[in-house]
């Protein structure tokens, strides 16, 4: 069985978002296939970019009020900090 985590609360809200980027993909697609002007197709890229940095921010929100709050409770922080810090730096491209 797979642990619960935090972000359970949030599994429906996280799901409808990201099928609204599925459906902003599927738009972005279509733009490209008719061809339409490069800086329309950009915007709705950008407009993509960040639903997704929302999804993220909510995840890492979650990963921070429940794994890492815990593990630090525990005094076991250090390889959970470390992991959210790689994940940080992945999430924001650096």
């Amino acid at each position: 069985m797979f642990p619960t985590y935090q972000y359970e609360a949030d599994k429906q809200s996280l799901i409808a978002r990201l099928k609204r980027v599925e459906g902003q993909v599927k738009g972005i697609m279509r733009m490209v296939e008719d061809g339409r002007y490069c800086p329309d197709i950009l915007q709705q890229v950008a407009a993509m970019n960040g639903a997704m940095d929302e999804v993220a921010l909510i995840l890492l929100r979650s990963h921070v009020t429940g794994c890492v709050k815990d593990a630090i409770e525990q005094h076991q922080g250090d390889e959970p900090i470390e992991d959210l810090m790689h994940v940080i730096r992945k999430v924001i491209r650096r």
